[in-house]
């Protein structure tokens, strides 16, 4: 089977599972038919003992949807998606004591950034004997700005114990025709993508003017988000480090609101357009009274208003803690004409202070209808906390794989991929269709209810 929409059929027991659709991976041979083939040193390396299995064949795939119900209630699909499962294949496509390697960190900072360079380094050089690796500073304009850095296991050593990115990041600087052209001035052969649904559209874009120019040059993405906001895999690197570090700060908003008079601990999370950050951690620390989302609407005034809301949980404990995505509330916030047409290096909108507002709407509102009465807010920004920490070792270790995961795919002649994890098994899937997924929190399923019943928080529907 190769490459490609490829159908088989699978049985469970009685019941007859309809054709699985295996989505189309880009090879180098679909525009360079002629390519030579190695053996996978894995075979001679001394830390492998190649067995039945160990190499990955185009049938192994992972399903994209493993849940349905077989009542027949819901008619199951004509077809299942899958992708194919990521891992070493027997024959690769690139001599690794010839080729030359880039490495490029683009966009904001992330738990895992390092480590996923560090494992990148160190994966091509001890599994495949890959010698010229190169990083890329500053993001895609350090393609044709700066001269690449020479990488070796040596020097990266210790680069998992370090937040942010050792080759520097940047938002912009995307020039398609100087980016392809340092490409082939420095005669790379394989391109690593570290970066956010924007550059993963970036790299899209190169993928395909690399197809056009029929170039032996193999691109993959390594999807970075601190938000989990990229779609169809299981979770971004650096996720769970980020919700690691939002507890401790909504520890620390417990203890100032329980520690005062009507005290009101606010904390503002990362989450532009998604609110994985403030849902998960408002579920693990349980201290949190109210999680405000950029999914779901909120209003202050009036019934089954946050404020409403608020009043009766102060008379209740005497204190609360409210926790707000940065992407939450936005368009209640006053905008002048030119804060409304603002934007960011790479394009985005740029979004006012929910927390700062937040914080003096409920002053106001505090002053209003309680005059005299005491009231303490205690507002805690970590934003930069969370993202510039070091990995912890969950995270770590899912850096690993997918740094891995993605050498095996390029020294295997894809290209124009993403590696990341899909129901818990690593597969490779096409990079335009993660650079348009989106991954927003549900707020119908079962983990928006949770938050709901764990803080009894309303729903802000206006009856």
């Amino acid at each position: 089977m190769a490459a490609g929409d490829d159908e088989c059929t699978a049985s469970v027991g009685e019941i007859t599972i309809s054709p699985v659709k295996v989505q189309r991976l880009p090879h180098l041979t679909h525009y360079l038919p002629n390519l030579k083939t190695f053996p996978n040193p894995l075979d001679r390396n001394q830390f492998y003992r190649p067995s039945d299995g160990f190499y990955i064949s185009p049938c192994d795939v992972i399903l994209r949807q493993i849940t349905y119900d077989l009542s027949g209630i819901f008619p199951l699909p004509p077809s299942h998606l899958a992708y194919h499962r990521a891992g070493p294949r027997k024959q690769i496509f690139f001599d690794p004591s010839m080729i030359r390697v880039a490495i490029v960190t683009c966009g904001g900072l992330c738990p895992g950034l390092n480590t996923v360079i560090r494992e990148l380094v160190v994966g091509l050089w001890e599994l495949y004997g890959v010698r010229q690796i190169y990083g890329i500073i500053a993001g895609y304009r350090g393609f044709y700005s700066f001269e690449p850095m020479a990488l070796n296991p040596k020097l990266v050593e210790d680069w998992h114990k370090r937040g942010g990115s050792v080759l520097e990041t940047s938002r912009g600087g995307f020039d398609l025709e100087k980016i392809v052209n340092s490409i082939k001035d420095h005669e790379f052969d394989q391109v690593y993508v570290i970066g956010g649904d924007g550059t993963m559209r970036g790299a899209v874009t190169i993928f395909d003017e690399i197809c056009r120019q029929k170039l032996n040059v193999s691109i993959a993405g390594i999807p970075k988000t601190v938000d989990n906001d990229i779609g169809i895999i299981d979770r971004s690197f650096g996720f769970q480090t980020a919700v690691e570090m939002a507890q401790q700060a909504i520890s620390a908003a417990h203890v100032e609101a329980e520690s005062a008079v009507n005290g009101i601990g606010l904390v503002k999370l990362m989450g532009r357009s998604t609110g994985h950050i403030a849902l998960h951690a408002t579920l693990s620390s349980r201290d949190v009274d109210c999680c405000l989302i950029p999914e779901n609407e909120f209003y202050l005034e009036g019934k089954g208003g946050l404020f409403e809301f608020l009043e009766q949980r102060l008379k209740q404990n005497g204190h609360a803690v409210l926790v707000v995505a940065e992407g939450a509330g936005q368009d209640m916030i006053p905008r002048s004409d030119a804060q409304k047409k603002e934007t960011d290096e790479s394009g985005n909108p740029v979004f006012l202070d929910i927390g700062r507002w937040l914080k003096s709407e409920l002053k106001s509102w505090w002053d209003r209808d309680h005059p005299g009465e005491l009231v303490t807010i205690k507002y805690i920004d970590p934003m930069y906390m969370v993202r510039a920490v070091p990995a912890n070792a969950t995270d770590n270790l899912y850096c690993t794989l997918l740094a891995h995961s993605a050498i095996h795919g390029v020294m295997a002649g894809y290209t124009g991929f993403v590696s990341g994890p899909i129901n818990g098994n690593y597969a490779y899937i096409p990079i335009a269709e993660v650079a348009n997924a989106k991954n927003p929190v549900n707020t119908m399923d079962h983990k928006w209810a949770w938050v709901r019943s764990v803080n009894n928080q309303p729903d802000f529907i206006k009856r």
